[in-house]
């Protein structure tokens, strides 16, 4: 008999202006046996050159930076195809960066004080193809635009018409920042015919992930702030 193989562990790229926080990622991370650092970027176009030369699973990407911004690291790495997924640090100010690096193809959003357990779980997370936005960053973002977003009583646009009654309800679910089992319980389903939804959804809208399903349902109105 022999043992199965171990996973690859998840190969991360830090790419941060700042040694410091670097040094404190790489030792927030370096315990993990499923987490790999695989490199380091210093700016923008350094973390784009490590991306293509090392594909890593991965890229830990700061927003503000010399040379080439996070937004802009990020743009290129998704429109050079790569498989690559980034996830982006914010902070609280820079709104209008989360914006930007969302509309790049960034796969999630989390605040540099995150706490580092949900630094690694979100790693693991954008890893396996899933979104993550911080909820606290995302609630920021659409109390901001609340006044911009569609009236609910003008009904959903017509963008959300190939969807079928529960692919919709999915999708308000996700909008609400659940997980695939949170939604499971809240419908009464299973998670495997909640997996099936979410794929079956983005595939019908033209979205990359969960992270745009989100926009797209306040963007249209299926979902506002507080509700």
């Amino acid at each position: 008999m022999t043992e199965a193989a171990a996973p690859r562990p998840v190969r991360v790229l830090l790419a941060d202006d700042q040694p410091l926080l670097r040094t404190g990622f790489r030792m927030v991370l370096g315990v993990e046996d499923d987490l790999d650092i695989v490199g380091e970027a210093g700016d923008g176009v350094e973390a784009v050159e490590l991306s293509r030369r090392l594909l890593p699973d991965v890229v830990l990407m700061d927003i503000r930076m010399p040379r080439m911004d996070g937004v802009a690291a990020t743009r290129a790495i998704v429109d050079a195809r790569l498989p690559v997924r980034v996830l982006v640090l914010t902070t609280f100010e820079l709104d209008e960066y989360v914006v930007g690096a969302l509309r790049a193809g960034a796969s999630g959003f989390l605040a540099k004080d995150v706490p580092a357990e949900d630094l690694v779980t979100a790693i693991r997370t954008v890893a396996a193809g899933e979104a993550v936005v911080a909820p606290r960053i995302l609630r920021r973002l659409l109390d901001r635009f609340a006044d911009v977003l569609p009236d609910p009583a003008a009904g959903p646009p017509r963008v959300l018409d190939p969807l079928t009654d529960r692919e919709r309800e999915v999708l308000v679910q996700v909008a609400r920042g659940l997980s695939n089992a949170e939604i499971a319980r809240e419908l009464s389903v299973s998670e495997t015919t909640v997996k099936t939804h979410v794929g079956h959804m983005l595939t019908k809208l033209r979205l990359r992930d969960r992270v745009q399903a989100v926009v797209l349902a306040y963007e249209t109105g299926l979902v506002r702030p507080g509700k």
